[in-house]
């Protein structure tokens, strides 16, 4: 069964009511996971970025948007307590030393390292030595060689799933390059491959679970006209149910490859077959 995670990111905007509705939309349409994306700032930005004005509904610069967005332990342990109560699991994608520490004190089943620090050593050599957690690997904006490379820091005992998927927000069709799944498969056949979405259609996840993709990510909104740099790229509730329903289906649909008759199929035989 292919598994979905339903990536609330930092689409909630700081909002705990908002992040409630999301995981409800998640739990209804039948997800397995839900996850947020957790950072500290000050370690992730420079302080000149985070001092550029930036107008937002959070101030009037970056740092009062950054700072807007994230939740911190109070919320966090609401969030818990939630998903708990509701019956879903929930991780986060850790973007820092710091957010790691603080990833470990949820008894959550992943730790994800986000495309954009697959190269950061610090941070992967952090994961092998402070967490035991299984790891989940997203692959934008990297090579084969550069995922090679995270493996054999983190080990591949470590590793749950990896994921492939392309770092624009929305991606084009032609970025897709959903056959990297299949490359995927070949080059790392002891690990689960999974596919991210960052498209807004539906289209393109329901083909990586054909290709076979074990997991699937997909962020999601409540409105993609919200204010948010992940919202553009994000599914909406009608589409994030709908989208689930399609890949049951089509785990279903996969059957074991065996060429059979079917009990249905014997009155047609009756019928039609001379």
């Amino acid at each position: 069964m292919t598994e979905l995670i339903a990536e609330l990111g930092i689409n909630f905007n700081g909002d705990i009511e908002i992040a409630r509705q999301l995981i409800d939309i998640a739990i209804s349409s039948g997800c397995h996971y839900v996850k947020f994306q957790k950072r500290d700032i000050d370690l992730v930005y420079t302080k000149e970025e985070l001092d550029t004005p930036r107008k937002s509904v959070w101030g009037t610069t970056t740092r009062e948007q950054k700072q807007g967005l994230e939740f911190g332990l109070k919320e966090y342990e609401a969030i818990d307590k939630y998903c708990k109560e509701r019956g879903i699991k929930w991780f986060f994608s850790v973007w820092d030393i710091n957010s790691l520490i603080f990833a470990n004190l949820f008894d959550s089943p992943f730790i994800k390292i986000p495309s954009a620090l697959i190269t950061n050593r610090g941070l992967l050599d952090a994961c092998k030595r402070l967490s035991d957690k299984p790891i989940i690997l997203s692959t934008g904006m990297s090579t084969v060689d550069m995922v090679d490379d995270a493996i054999k820091i983190l080990g591949k005992d470590r590793i749950h799933c990896i994921m492939h998927c392309t770092s624009t927000y929305p991606s084009k069709p032609e970025e897709m390059n959903l056959k990297c799944i299949n490359t995927m498969k070949e080059r790392y056949p002891w690990a689960k491959i999974g596919f991210s979405n960052h498209n807004q259609g539906l289209t393109f996840m329901v083909a990586a679970a054909s290709l076979g993709a074990e997991m699937i990510e997909f962020h999601i909104t409540l409105d993609r006209a919200m204010p948010g740099s992940d919202q553009a790229a994000s599914i909406e509730p009608e589409g994030v149910h709908r989208l689930c329903k399609w890949i049951r289906n089509l785990d279903k649909a996969q059957g074991d490859g065996i060429k059979k008759i079917y009990d249905s199929e014997l009155p047609i035989i009756a019928k039609l077959r001379k």
